[in-house]
């Protein structure tokens, strides 16, 4: 539902060519408030980053350093998430020095750099690696004739021991090129300014020939940049940046103000997923999409546009700064995802924008259902989901799956629900969230206690038994508990899974990974009362064969697998100390439907909190 919004927060939009003041404000002192404070043990940085479209497989990268001890080190960034290990493409790594120099690998991911005198330059090449099938990911590096994206932990060695050392980056690029970039802009409009190594790997850089327009919320400048393919389908580029626009100004009116002095939003054509930064956004939005509709588009971009906030300000205690090794695993995920979840839904019905569910009612339904559709959502608490959401190996769960996201955002609803109740609907989970704002958005992260002490504090009651029992332990959330303080009920029912014909759809619940080395394809089921799992196989056997094929890869198995039907004979091949055959008929599944109701004789109380709620206020 839109609601109206004071008149500071107004919108203004241009097409162009081509919490608190405490938790927000970095400086503590006047002297602090300028571009750049020295040491004299600190090293003076400056990268070039050339593209020549006559080499669209590489990026060619220039580090020249002064006042640099005779040895040190470089590293490349692990991303705490999202790591694609472009150490492994990094060739041709060299340095040149007055008094002479050398460059050697030390670990995957690290460089030994000797370079007498306190002054080098290292120069390198990522050479790209060769691009899969189907869409690319919207984060990860592209080069084409007429644009790309380059930048961030992928391309940008820094000095190990010297993160807060600014720099600056010079872009040698075609000269009909422009770059969209949250790094600072400078006087010449192919230079930036990083104030630290881990600015620097959070700011890609998008290159190429671009279209570009602007927008204003509460004075901060926000850009919303379009690379597209050669081939874009038209598509209502008005509809784009006026629905973040008013993304942008929810977001903004719920959490106080920007906390960044502007935004870029990076959108690709011919590419999906995304990721967000501290003050930009990489997101694809292939252009045959968006001329088909926007809601997707909306949610993934509300998605990521939270985590501005929540994960980049409010951030687990886990993630810190630039490292080249992979980062501790969070046990928070669960809050820095399914909250934003929660947000990204939310924010979208108070700026009017389309939404994947019709009402609040709608979209609770649906998550409840994918829930309990799931035990692993039960059996594992969402701490220990958090840690395994990323980087873990496939099947660490075992024949279960769980998503934080989901654990997260119903537990974000929860939470809601409790503190508008225990404060008779004078406050919400938005002031929870921009306590955690004021309280974890500067040097220290939070944990899981962090959570708990924010939400007693708001709704001045106690929750630890929920965040015991729901949060660090696994056990089933008790919907109707809670939902009845907003004068609601749930009641769960079981239908077949049928298709658009009516006809059951078979029991695909299977999945597989390559296993590393010669240990070939490993099964990775997710629901230990599957066809499969009741057939007596489990997730990491190991499977050479489906009904008489061998298998050479995942990807086989899968579409032998998609061409299954309900009666068909299924034979598994096992091989090594599990070696056997497995026949079983494929059946259907039931899959459970929620539904939400409202309770009869509600209390005043009730009747108030239900209608805030509804309304998203």
């Amino acid at each position: 539902m839109r609601r109206s919004l004071p008149a500071v927060l107004a919108i203004c939009i241009v097409a162009v060519s081509g919490g608190s003041a405490l938790a927000q404000n970095p400086f503590r002192h006047y002297t602090e408030a300028a571009a750049v404070r020295f040491g004299n043990a600190q090293p003076v940085l400056t990268y070039t980053l050339t593209i020549d479209t006559a080499d669209l497989s590489a990026f060619a990268v220039e580090i020249r350093i002064r006042n640099a001890p005779d040895t040190f080190r470089l590293g490349m960034v692990a991303h705490p998430e999202y790591d694609e290990r472009y150490w492994r493409y990094v060739e041709a790594a060299a340095v040149t020095a007055p008094r002479g120099g050398s460059i050697a690998a030390v670990d995957s991911a690290l460089w030994q750099v000797v370079a007498p005198g306190g002054a080098s330059t290292v120069s390198y090449r990522i050479r790209l690696p060769t691009p899969s099938r189907g869409f690319r990911s919207g984060w990860v590096p592209f080069l084409s004739p007429s644009g790309g994206l380059t930048g961030g932990p992928h391309v940008f060695m820094y000095m190990v021991g010297a993160t807060l050392a600014p720099a600056h980056v010079t872009l040698e690029l075609p000269a009909d090129w422009s770059v969209a970039t949250g790094l600072e802009s400078t006087a010449d409009p192919h230079t930036f300014f990083a104030p630290t190594a881990f600015v620097l790997s959070d700011s890609p850089l998008l290159v190429g020939r671009l279209r570009n327009w602007r927008f204003h919320v509460d004075g901060v400048p926000h850009r919303v940049v379009y690379w597209a393919a050669p081939n874009a389908t038209p598509f209502d580029t008005t509809a784009v940046v006026d629905g973040l626009a008013r993304l942008t100004q929810q977001a903004v009116a719920l959490f106080g103000r920007a906390p960044y002095r502007d935004y870029t939003f990076q959108l690709q054509d011919s590419a999906l997923g995304s990721l967000e930064h501290l003050n930009s956004v990489s997101i694809g939005a292939p252009s045959s999409r968006l001329a088909l509709g926007m809601t997707d588009f909306f949610a993934e971009a509300a998605h990521e546009f939270v985590h501005t906030w929540n994960l980049m300000r409010i951030r687990p205690i886990e993630y810190a700064d630039v490292q080249y090794r992979t980062p501790r695993r969070s046990r928070g995920l669960w809050w820095s995802e399914g909250i934003t979840m929660h947000y990204a839904d939310l924010l979208l019905r108070r700026a009017g924008l389309p939404t994947r569910d019709s009402s609040r009612v709608a979209h609770l339904e649906s998550l409840i259902g994918r829930y309990v559709a799931q035990p692993g959502h039960a059996r594992f608490s969402p701490e220990s989901v958090s840690v395994v959401s990323y980087g873990a190996p496939p099947g660490v769960l075992g024949d279960y799956a769980a998503s934080v996201h989901l654990q997260g955002e119903l537990i974000g609803t929860i939470l809601d629900l409790i503190v508008r109740d225990a404060t008779s609907g004078r406050r919400s989970l938005d002031d929870v969230t921009r306590l955690m704002l004021e309280r974890h958005s500067g040097v220290r992260g939070f944990t899981g206690a962090d959570i708990e002490r924010a939400v007693a504090d708001v709704c001045g009651c106690t929750v630890h038994a929920f965040f015991q029992r729901h949060v660090r332990a696994g056990n089933a959330l008790d919907f109707n508990r809670y939902l009845a303080r907003a004068g609601l009920r749930l009641q769960i029912d079981s239908t077949a899974v049928v298709d658009a014909q009516g006809a059951a759809v078979p029991d695909l619940r299977v999945f597989a990974w390559d296993a590393p080395g010669d240990q070939g394809v490993r099964l990775w089921l997710t629901h230990p009362a599957s066809a499969w799992v009741s057939a007596g196989l489990h997730t990491g056997d190991p499977i050479v064969g489906l009904n008489g094929v061998r298998l050479q890869n995942a990807t086989q198995l899968r579409e032998l697998r998609n061409a299954l039907r309900v009666g068909d004979t299924v034979r598994v091949e096992l091989r090594g100390a599990s070696a056997r055959t497995v026949t079983f008929v494929m059946t259907g599944y039931d899959r459970p439907v929620a539904r939400i109701g409202l309770l009869v004789n509600v209390t005043e109380k009730q009747r108030r909190l239900r209608e805030a709620w509804l309304a998203g206020h």
